[in-house]
């Protein structure tokens, strides 16, 4: 999705669909949500793509998307499914892990039948993607460059760093303000330290093996959404605000000589198996986000139930998509990349 003068420019991949939606979301005067389904019209190689009008930064929106059920071939089209924007830069809200989240039923165990589809709208229990403004005062920033036999890298969780540090204030602490407050910097430079490497930093969501646990995914390596910061590291709460409170920290880190590198998990995604939810790139086409057997089902190398298909071009490019977004516009310095 980018931005016109007249509007948006919506886009999604989803070759073996037959059609596709995009689902916009606005409050009503009563305070209640009110989507709008409009039809992308246009379709190129799989990918499908349309100019909405009107449409600004702080829109939210998702993609429905109409197409075969037929779980043995791996086509798992249900357009009772809201599916995120693979290329969402900013989510709003959490998953919630329950029944009508998947697109096959399963019962309270979260355990069912994949042969049989679910026709719940699951638009209660999934984030909103959400159209933001690229634009951000960089200043005169510049990466510091530091050779990497000079570095002093120090791994850092972003929520944990800050969490209990008596310098910062308390509204501030466990965030991206957080890492870029003063105390923590001068904490940083005293050390000696050249870069920051950040625990990973991708929108995430928790397995639902532990939701039913009663635990949480405290690490991140889950993700949600490989363009977007999560948000619940951020001390704003609108989306436009999470994005811009990453840039200020980079920022701030560089003018105090600090690289930021991420960890970054392109391995697999947080729909699990195919036994998991459908809340993106399974409800899109399976068969190009994911490998798989002849019988469709997933080939897990990663011991989390899926494994993201890079011999897949439009999988590839995503990947690459993501990387040059991240320096681009958030400039971040560099990646460690988990389980390359």
């Amino acid at each position: 999705m980018h931005l016109t003068a007249e509007g948006a420019v919506f886009s999604v991949h989803a070759s073996r669909a037959e059609a596709v939606e995009v689902c916009l979301f606005d409050r009503a005067p009563d305070g209640s949500e009110v989507e709008r389904r409009v039809p992308l019209r246009h379709q190129v190689y799989g990918t499908w793509f349309d100019t909405i009008e009107g449409v600004g930064a702080g829109q939210r929106y998702g993609f429905r998307v109409a197409g075969p059920w037929v779980p043995e071939l791996a086509l798992r089209h249900n357009p009772a499914k809201l599916l995120m924007d693979p290329y969402a830069r900013a989510i709003e809200g959490a998953v919630t892990v329950a029944p009508p989240a998947y697109a096959h039923h399963v019962g309270a165990d979260l355990k069912g039948d994949l042969s049989v589809r679910d026709d719940r709208d699951s638009a209660a229990y999934v984030p909103r993607c959400v159209v933001v403004d690229d634009a951000f005062d960089w200043g005169g920033d510049t990466p510091p460059r530091h050779r990497l036999c000079d570095s002093v890298i120090y791994e850092v969780h972003v929520k944990n760093a800050t969490r209990l540090h008596p310098g910062v204030p308390e509204q501030l602490r466990g965030t991206y303000a957080g890492l870029a407050h003063p105390a923590f910097v001068d904490h940083l430079t005293s050390l000696g330290v050249t870069a920051v490497e950040l625990l990973p930093v991708h929108a995430f969501t928790h397995e639902p093996e532990l939701v039913l646990r009663g635990l949480t995914n405290h690490w991140g390596y889950n993700t949600l959404g490989f363009f977007a910061p999560h948000a619940a590291y951020a001390s704003a709460t609108d989306p436009q605000g999470v994005l811009d409170e990453f840039k200020g920290m980079v920022k701030i880190l560089h003018a105090a000589g600090i690289e930021v590198l991420l960890d970054v998990v392109y391995n697999h995604t947080a729909e699990q198996g195919q036994d998991g939810m459908t809340l993106s790139w399974r409800g899109l086409d399976q068969r190009a986000y994911y490998r798989l057997d002849e019988q469709g089902r997933d080939i897990d190398v990663t011991g989390c139930g899926n494994t993201v298909d890079l011999n897949q071009v439009v999988t590839t490019r995503m990947v690459l998509d993501s990387l040059r977004y991240w320096v681009t516009e958030l400039h971040v310095d560099g990646f460690r990349f988990d389980l390359a």
